[in-house]
């Protein structure tokens, strides 16, 4: 007997009557001979909503506390479809995230998953139930409830799938797959039917919002092939798996971007083993992810360093660096955030040379300027200004063909 797990986000269970559609697929499903375990995340909007409120009672949130007000939203949703089931005549049974066994660290809301202990799933399976699992939730070692950050629910779908040994985990999400570009700017992307797990953990961690980074990195590390789908037309989505490239694959595989980041610079530190080791020491103490990096040339023994950083860790990044800048024996620290990140991303250009200067080129012939650039065997990111990054995604997915 095939075991699916199937995760619907938000949109798909926006209201009572898309959770009604969804139960109706779930049931489906059920109904032809297949074991089915279900993640879901919060209501549509549910969760702004929920952070919305938690402003307007006070400006002081602590971490535990958020993580508790917070991950009500999923409740709502998994009992909610719970019933949409039974009506339907199927059985089902709701688990918040430690009744699932998802076991994480200490951090909240950041929280990472260190164990599942799925028993209590594994034995409503056996009984002939449809297990429904909030999403973007666990318990902690010290059995505090913790969520795991904006994603979440992808990340605990595939987690669980990994526990249970599944044999693929369902991603349904609003768009019918993953794309070639962004539809909303490049209207004729094309749907990929399938993508290995390297091309798309680098489209997840540039700026393709169809699946959560840390979902794909867990499903890579224990091979769990994902199929991302629409749960609104049902049609073939787009498979991420294990795959065994041949010399025809495509040179670049899709254009992304990224508007969600901060470039923050200090300026005038010495430049000296140990400085750059002691200022991202602090910034990674204060879990901030920092993505791209850039040191100037020296100049009378001093250097600028560049960085960016989620803008939502901005502000903490920012007291982070102005804080050590006196120990470096900096001068200033500059922020921004009026820029974007547009990225490159295939698996073929790891053989074929040319993909640079062509995106260098492309980039030029829109009169866009490069200020940061980072790579890696098959990705090529550059800084731009945001308000360039429509013209350079389009420029950029014509250039590489593919439009065609």
């Amino acid at each position: 007997m095939t075991l699916i797990v199937q995760k619907y986000g938000g949109t798909s269970v926006n209201d009572p009557e898309r959770i009604k559609i969804v139960a109706d697929y779930i049931a489906h499903t059920k109904n032809r001979g297949n074991d089915v375990v279900v993640v879901v995340s919060a209501m549509g909007k549910q969760t702004d909503q929920l952070i919305r409120l938690a402003k307007d009672v006070s400006d002081v949130h602590p971490g535990r506390e958020m993580d508790m007000l917070l991950t009500a939203g999923e409740r709502i949703s998994m009992s909610l479809l719970c019933m949409a089931l039974s009506e339907l005549n199927i059985k089902a049974a709701s688990f918040t995230g430690s009744q699932a066994g998802i076991i994480t660290d200490t951090f909240h809301t950041k929280a990472s998953i260190v164990e599942i202990k799925p028993d209590r799933v594994v034995t409503a399976l056996k009984d002939g139930f449809v297990p429904v699992i909030a999403g973007f939730q666990g318990v902690s070692v010290e059995k505090d409830i913790t969520t795991l950050g904006r994603g979440g629910s992808d990340t605990t779908a595939v987690a669980i799938a990994t526990a249970l040994n599944a044999d693929v985990c369902e991603i349904y999400t609003d768009v019918s797959g993953v794309f070639t570009a962004d539809p909303r700017i490049v209207p004729n992307a094309k749907k990929l039917s399938s993508l290995d797990y390297d091309e798309m953990l680098e489209i997840a961690a540039n700026g393709g919002k169809v699946l959560a980074l840390r979902s794909v990195e867990f499903a890579r590390r224990h091979d769990v092939p994902i199929h991302v789908r629409s749960s609104f037309t049902w049609e073939p989505g787009t498979w991420v798996k294990k795959e065994d490239k041949n010399m025809e694959e495509a040179l670049v595989s899709a254009v992304t971007h990224d508007v969600s980041e901060a470039k923050i610079t200090a300026t005038k530190v010495p430049d000296k083993p140990g400085i750059a080791a002691s200022l991202f020491r602090e910034l990674a103490d204060k879990a901030i992810n920092v993505d791209m990096i850039v040191q100037n040339t020296s100049t009378d023994g001093n250097t600028d360093i560049s960085f960016t950083v989620p803008r939502t860790d901005l502000e903490t990044a920012l007291k982070v660096t102005k804080e050590v800048l006196p120990q470096l024996g900096g001068t200033e620290v500059l922020a921004d955030s009026e820029v974007a990140k547009v990225s490159i991303i295939g698996a073929g250009m790891k053989t074929q040379p040319g993909v640079t200067a062509l995106t260098f080129e492309t980039l030029a012939g829109c009169d866009i300027n490069i200020e940061m650039i980072s790579t890696s065997p098959i990705r090529i990111s550059c800084l731009i200004r945001q308000d360039a990054v429509e013209q350079a995604v389009q420029a950029l997915h014509s250039a590489f063909d593919l439009d065609k």
